[in-house]
């Protein structure tokens, strides 16, 4: 997984990208928790969402933040990590141009960043939240939700609660052509410590579902 460095709003932002043997493959940006809780790129459930897409076949990226690692800039309330998100995406489809399949993946904070990027690029076909802090932002941007994904939620998160991820799910899945696969660990507290590989597994479900019903319905236009 070779290091890369590109051009983000302020300043450089550092990242790790696997490129896939498949010509044209499908991109995965994957987003990390919180900055100023120790949320980076190599955060066990960001690397596993990581590792899953590049099972998959994926060409996918995990980075730094502004701030983080050897990013440079500082952490900016979350306005300026949804412009470095928007660079690294800009950085993939500079190397990608003829990829038309795109998932955004995020853990906690990383998950608001990446439905905020969501509403912001109509290329995006595909979308993972774990542990979305619902109670501590406001996800009402997501109206409308430009397509469906997965939602995962621990049981027993105190930090992302379950009852206000549910909410959001149930709010989400009342809009037109949007259905979240929503998936909730009992056990689970917002580390997810001995979760990571259910993380992986049900994304890598997911987006193989997802995959062979757009492939499904190619085939028969």
């Amino acid at each position: 997984m070779p290091e890369v460095m590109f051009a983000g709003p302020d300043g450089r932002l550092e990242g790790r990208y696997h490129h896939s043997d498949e010509p044209n493959a499908p991109l995965a940006l994957i987003l990390h928790p919180h900055p100023l809780h120790g949320g980076t790129m190599n955060n066990r459930i960001t690397y596993t969402m990581y590792r899953s897409f590049e099972k998959l076949g994926f060409s996918v990226m995990r980075y730094n933040s502004r701030g983080v690692g050897r990013s440079q800039g500082r952490y900016d309330g979350g306005i300026g990590e949804i412009s470095d998100a928007a660079a690294a995406l800009d950085w993939m489809q500079m190397i990608n141009p003829n990829s038309s399949t795109i998932w955004i993946a995020g853990y906690s904070f990383g998950a608001f960043v990446g439905m905020q990027l969501l509403m912001r690029r109509p290329e995006v076909s595909g979308w993972i939240s774990v542990a979305p802090p619902a109670n501590d932002y406001d996800f009402g941007f997501l109206a409308p939700c430009p397509c469906g994904g997965l939602m995962i939620a621990g049981g027993k998160d105190e930090l992302a609660p379950e009852p206000g991820i549910r909410k959001l799910v149930d709010k989400l899945n009342t809009q037109k052509n949007v259905t979240v696969d929503y998936r909730v660990f009992d056990d689970a507290d917002h580390i997810f410590a001995r979760q990571a590989d259910q993380v992986g597994e049900a994304l890598e479900d997911h987006v193989t579902t997802m995959m062979a019903r757009k492939s499904l319905a190619l085939a028969a236009d």
